[in-house]
């Protein structure tokens, strides 16, 4: 049987809202947006949903049309910000992941643009410790629904989803697959589940759920 691991972004791997947020205010700066200011509470307060809908609540003073050229804009240079500066990493995280790939291929899908886990692999080197990636901005299909197609795409036969928000546990149950908390991350979940208190937690912890 085939077991792999597939990680949630936001809130479970690493904490970019900073950065995310300089990003989009430096854009929005530069086309002229006067009256938006993106701060690192407006970032965190959209993690983790699509991105028509970060748009929706962002940039709903402007016309639909405008909103998502404008959204198009500064998730390009978030990219390519990102790529350069990096986010804030949970503490232990290469070498837990390290560990857990001597055990486990492992997986990224998150509800972002196209481009942004690549500017998190490529910024700290960490895609030799992924087999695969899926994303919202890739195919416009829902977390749960890219969860169920990269296990299907690596032939996993069981998965666990390591997520922090309750739309991470959702998409988990929609996929069929086991969910694993990030407590220390973003958000708390409305059932009883394994939980993490720390990243470096997650091979012990995943030792005792396979006894």
């Amino acid at each position: 049987m085939k077991t792999g691991l597939i990680f949630d972004m936001d809130g479970t791997l690493w904490d970019s809202s900073e950065n995310v947020a300089a990003a989009w205010d430096e854009k929005i700066r530069e086309l002229g947006y006067a009256e938006l200011n993106i701060t690192r509470k407006d970032i965190m307060g959209v993690m983790g949903l699509t991105m028509d809908i970060i748009a929706d609540i962002l940039f709903g003073s402007l016309p639909q049309q405008e909103r998502m050229e404008l959204l198009n804009k500064c998730c390009d240079n978030e990219n390519s910000y990102l790529r350069i500066h990096g986010g804030v990493l949970f503490p232990d995280l290469e070498n837990t992941l390290r560990i857990l790939k001597e055990k486990y291929p492992l997986y990224i899908v998150s509800n972002c643009q196209s481009g942004y886990i690549e500017s998190f692999l490529d910024h700290y080197g960490f895609g030799k410790y992924f087999d695969d990636i899926e994303c919202y901005g890739n195919n416009l299909l829902d977390k749960g629904s890219n969860i169920a197609l990269i296990a299907e795409r690596n032939g996993l036969d069981n998965a666990y989803y390591i997520g922090d928000i309750q739309g991470d546990y959702d998409a988990t149950v929609k996929a069929g697959f086991n969910f694993i908390h990030a407590a220390y991350g973003f958000g708390t979940i409305d059932h009883t589940v394994p939980e993490l208190r720390k990243f470096s937690d997650l091979p012990a912890l995943l030792e005792s759920l396979e006894k």
